[in-house]
């Protein structure tokens, strides 16, 4: 996501576009977040509503991905209108969101190996997995993931508050990852963070996968299920690696295209940042059936509870006309 956050910044330092295309870019942008945002909030709602949700760890971990994924969209979405209102931005605050971003986007692999593990443990230890995977437990996991995600961050920020001066704090900077963090030290840091995280999702993703599959001889409903839901856990992951190599590959587009640099960092944007937070609502939101009825019930219910309150509003109206 920091990488994300940079890249539309750079857009602004490049060049500033026109008022029209200005306005389209930033339109599709916020038409595609707004959109994800609102499928997913229909989750979380779904989730609070029913209890047979808020009750299960499996969906307890799944609803925090999807949380994460909600601060992602916000902050890359506020990002980008910044970018193209204001050159420059306030240093504090620049820094305030590029380490709520971080945290977010650490979050993400380390909840999806919990996610993975919690599959091998319905499937591999089946008589077990009630005593394992509880609801605390899940609570738990979500407190080690964000702990481990700020213990990886909150250092770089100690370096900065004791090494940069007052007036630093107060300036305007173009807001991004490398104008904060400033000792090459703290770049190279964050990045091996990146790296060992995903090595060791990846690991477990592979480790759970295999488990299932060779433990599920039988080929079970259950363990088909689990297995295909581990490779979109991978899926998933793949993505987030994408997510890191952002720049990498719009640097390596733009000397391809040289010309489309504002077009290369917004279309990479979308499809690397926006789209792939479509993942998560088909992972359960769709596919699982427990899911897939609550939602139905919550947004019939939605909708029931609105046609009474409209006949409730209506019925004075017709008894004031008569």
């Amino acid at each position: 996501m920091s990488h994300s956050i940079a890249a539309s910044n750079l857009t602004t330092v490049v060049s500033r576009d026109s008022l029209p295309t200005a306005i389209v870019k930033n339109m599709i942008t916020v038409v595609l977040s707004i959109s994800v945002i609102f499928i997913n909030g229909t989750l979380i709602h779904t989730f609070r509503q029913h209890q047979v949700l808020s009750a299960n760890p499996r969906y307890i971990l799944y609803i925090h991905l999807v949380a994460n994924d909600i601060v992602l969209l916000t902050i890359f979405e506020v990002m980008v209108v910044l970018s193209y209102i204001f050159s420059t931005l306030n240093t504090s605050f620049c820094m305030l969101v590029l380490v709520v971003a971080i945290l977010a986007n650490l979050n993400d692999p380390l909840t999806l190996a919990i996610m993975a593990l919690e599959c091998y443990v319905a499937i591999c230890f089946p008589l077990h997995h009630v005593q394992i995977c509880t609801v605390n437990n899940a609570y738990v996991a979500i407190g080690l993931v964000w702990v481990i995600s700020s213990l990886t961050i909150l250092p770089d920020v100690f370096v900065v508050l004791a090494t940069e001066s007052l007036d630093f704090f107060h300036s305007r900077v173009f807001c991004v990852r490398d104008q904060i963090f400033r000792n090459p030290r703290l770049k190279e840091k964050l990045d091996i963070s990146y790296i060992v995280l995903l090595v060791l999702t990846w690991l477990s993703l592979v480790y759970a996968y295999f488990s299932i599959l060779f433990a599920a001889q039988g080929a079970t409903s259950d363990a088909r299920k689990a297995r295909n839901t581990v490779l979109l856990h991978g899926f998933q992951l793949s993505l987030c690696m994408l997510t890191y190599t952002y720049n990498h590959i719009a640097k390596e587009l733009i000397a391809l295209f040289p010309q489309a640099v504002k077009d290369i960092h917004v279309s990479v944007a979308i499809l690397f940042q926006v789209l792939p937070r479509l993942v998560s609502p088909l992972v359960y939101g769709l596919r699982d059936k427990a899911f897939r009825k609550c939602v139905k019930r919550s947004l019939c219910g939605a909708e029931r509870g609105g046609a009474i309150q409209r006949k409730d509003e209506e019925r004075p109206a017709h008894g004031h006309t008569g």
